[in-house]
């Protein structure tokens, strides 16, 4: 049977998302923003170099590494991780963030010139009318920091990104004259920015939209990145909405790690670009990539939590269970994935699950046996459905075990 005429897709039914006529990038900020968040642990550099790795085999473009204008432990960290780019010829590239001062830039140009590879300065200012007000800056000030710093990574051999903090309340007529000053001066990518979660789809498609008409109007080959954050929970939706308008390269951490409640998640976005079918990229790595962020940075990743959680994939429900147990039967293994289930688990290396709990069915107990290789004889399965019957919550593998081992007690002569 084909899927297709299993399954109804009114995504495609009227207003249809197509994929983008670029390759979508992807810069992944976990370690760098992702651990300005207050309850994170700053992982150690083995971790670091691992999670380096896994963002190679999920298909990343760039890393940022850290921004070693904070000081000489954030240096040896960058230098480190950059050599590692270097010595294990990796096609991940490497950026670091600086204000737009020379004093933050300048380790930048130092780690690049010693690892023998480009590093992109992130050289970052703030943009909007009420962070000018609180920090009492003027629109020239900012101005004449980012002529300078843009200038000075730039004849130094430094790619340039130009990244304006909390673009999204920006006025437009300070945005373009930012925007053409850094250009001016050598920058080769803008980043807009959603610095604290303020942005709606629509917001960040008008935004998107606007820097495009500047880029336009300055006559350059200039790149566009999205960077947002997950306040107002909107950070997946404005994330695809700013590709549709444009935006060329979009930022995440894994498991949406970073200050206030986190970026936009790495993983989450990459499986919905997936499912779009905007990317190709394989996916098998996402959940060891998540997993070891979360134990490198004491994050822990909720049960519930989309694709990676321990129960994005196991239903205790009876009715849920039977169908993937009629599904599997039919011999079909893409129908047992979806059936109760948005997201294939297949797509992460995962697998449906089916466990045995108050709310199971017989089917569960039958399904569970079978799995652990067990005959499943009337009086096992009604034992372990009583049991399941008894308790508030899903049966343990230990428990489901320890009713069995009491059952086969009570047959000993």
């Amino acid at each position: 049977m084909d899927e297709r005429e299993l399954i109804h897709d009114w995504n495609d039914a009227g207003e249809r998302w197509d994929r983008p006529g670029f390759r979508i990038q992807f810069d992944d900020e976990t370690l760098r923003d992702g651990l300005q968040s207050p309850s994170v642990a700053s992982p150690d550099i083995a971790d670091k170099l691992g999670i380096l790795h896994l963002m190679e085999r999920l298909g990343i473009d760039t890393a940022d590494i850290g921004l070693p204008g904070a000081g000489k432990h954030v240096v040896a960290d960058v230098s480190l991780l950059a050599r590692e780019i270097a010595t294990q010829r990796l096609r991940i590239t490497a950026n670091c963030a600086a204000r737009t001062l020379r004093q933050d830039i300048t380790p930048i140009i130092e780690i690049s010139q010693q690892a023998g590879i480009p590093i992109e300065a992130c050289t970052f200012i703030g943009s909007s009318p009420i962070r000018q007000y609180a920090e009492d800056w003027t629109v020239d000030t900012l101005l004449r920091h980012t002529e300078d710093a843009v200038s000075y990574a730039v004849t130094h051999g430094l790619p340039v990104m130009y990244v304006t903090e909390d673009t999204v309340r920006a006025h437009p007529d300070t945005l373009r004259r930012l925007f053409l000053t850094a250009i001016r001066a050598g920058a080769t990518r803008l980043c807009l920015c959603d610095t604290v979660g303020h942005a709606t789809p629509a917001g960040a498609a008008n935004l998107v939209r606007f820097a495009l008409e500047v880029v336009r109007e300055s006559g350059a080959e200039i790149g566009l990145d999205w960077h947002g954050h997950c306040d107002r929970g909107l950070a997946i939706i404005n994330t695809i909405a700013a590709i549709r308008a444009g935006a060329t390269r979009v930022h995440g951490c894994a498991i949406g790690i970073g200050e206030r409640v986190g970026n936009t998640p790495m993983d989450q976005l990459l499986v919905n670009l997936r499912l779009l079918g905007w990317i190709d990229n394989d996916l098998g790595a996402l959940p060891e990539y998540c997993e070891r962020v979360s134990q490198a940075t004491g994050v822990p990743i909720p049960p519930n939590y989309p694709v990676v959680g321990r129960d994005a994939f196991r239903t205790g429900t009876g009715v849920h269970a039977a169908a993937v147990i009629k599904a599997e039967k039919k011999g079909h293994a893409w129908l047992a994935d979806r059936i109760y289930s948005g997201v294939p688990a297949s797509l992460v290396g995962r697998r449906q699950g089916i466990e045995v709990g108050p709310m199971s069915g017989e089917s569960n107990v039958l399904y569970w046996l079978e799995r652990h290789a067990i005959a499943p004889t009337p009086e096992r399965v009604q034992a372990v459905f009583q049991r399941a019957k008894s308790v508030n919550r899903v049966l343990t593998e230990a428990e489901i075990g320890a009713v069995l081992a009491a059952l086969d007690e009570t047959r000993v002569p």
